[in-house]
């Protein structure tokens, strides 16, 4: 049972039609559910009211969730700002202009029923976020986006060579594509943790991808006899087991934060999850049958001494 686990021999390759037919389905059905549903863009991009309170001693941010729950009666982010005395709370746009009296009236309702819980605290500010401070955010999370895209493929073409470097980012966008289509069709909330889980996805899962072609890279000038599949094949195997011990280490981590770490942070550790066993799947079904299918060879990889030597004895 061990030598089995030490040394598997998965056909991944002539595995990869089934999964590139897979691979289709989830990502149309993203691409469907984005066009017809859209996302459920939380308050960090559709804009709502913030609230500064303060308080004269330290306190729980457990305590104060419920009250604010029944006062609010919508959905609301609380959190720390600067300390554990000062407290912002984020809640849904109650009107397109943040009428003055509208926000005074909300401002009036928070502190009566924190304080009616016995709580001395303080209203610092009130003020409304219009919805285009979102699509600021939205625009600058594209482009975050794109320029990573770009810096990998420019990376991984000279580190490794362009079939692989397009089979990097094919992966990559498989990855995105698949974990914002998981919001998307499942309606959650996708706030700026959110986006900050699907940059960290593309860092995992281009951790992993390039790992593969490493490998991939060092058996291509050892291996002389076997054909480019066979030598994916032999290296997906001899990377498997670093690649499933990774991501069920850091699954336990992110489950735990999703069980544990409160209402915030469920979409963050949501999204890692969701990434996470997308990503581990695309660097052994996405990223190298891509690369295959675009042809790459043994003298792609050579370098450009020895691939002269083998052609001129």
């Amino acid at each position: 049972m061990f030598q089995i686990w030490r040394k598997p021999a998965i056909d991944f390759m002539r595995q990869r039609t089934a999964a590139l037919v897979i691979s289709l389905i989830l990502c149309m059905a993203s691409v469907v559910s984005l066009l017809q549903n859209g996302l459920n863009f939380g308050i960090d991009f559709s804009g709502g009211t913030l609230v500064e309170l303060e308080y004269p001693t330290p306190v729980e941010l457990s305590e104060i969730r419920p009250l604010l729950t029944k006062a609010v009666q919508s959905d609301f982010v609380a959190q720390y700002f600067g300390s554990s005395r000062n407290i912002l709370v984020r809640l849904p746009p109650q009107s397109e202009t943040g009428d003055t009296e509208a926000l005074a009236r909300m401002g009036d309702r928070l502190l009566s029923a924190l304080q009616r819980a016995g709580q001395e605290v303080e209203m610092r500010r009130i003020e409304f976020v219009g919805p285009q401070v979102g699509a600021e955010l939205s625009r600058a999370g594209g482009y975050a986006m794109l320029f990573v895209l770009c810096g990998i493929l420019l990376y991984i073409t000279l580190r490794f060579q362009l079939r692989f470097a397009v089979g990097a980012i094919v992966a990559l966008g498989h990855d995105v594509l698949l974990v914002v289509g998981f919001f998307s069709i499942l309606g959650m909330e996708f706030n700026l943790p959110v986006l900050a889980a699907l940059l960290a996805v593309v860092g995992y899962s281009l951790n992993d991808t390039i790992v593969v072609f490493d490998r991939i890279r060092e058996n291509f000038r050892h291996l002389h006899k076997a054909t480019p599949g066979e030598i994916i094949n032999i290296s997906l195997n001899q990377t498997l087991s670093r690649t499933v011990i990774t991501s069920l280490t850091t699954l336990i981590v992110l489950c735990s934060l999703a069980i544990l770490g409160g209402k915030i942070i469920v979409p963050f550790a949501v999204a890692l999850i969701v990434g996470v066993l997308v990503g581990t799947y695309s660097s052994l079904y996405v990223a190298s049958p891509t690369a295959l299918a675009l042809g790459v060879t043994r003298k792609d990889l050579l370098p450009v001494q020895e691939t002269a030597q083998e052609e001129h004895p």
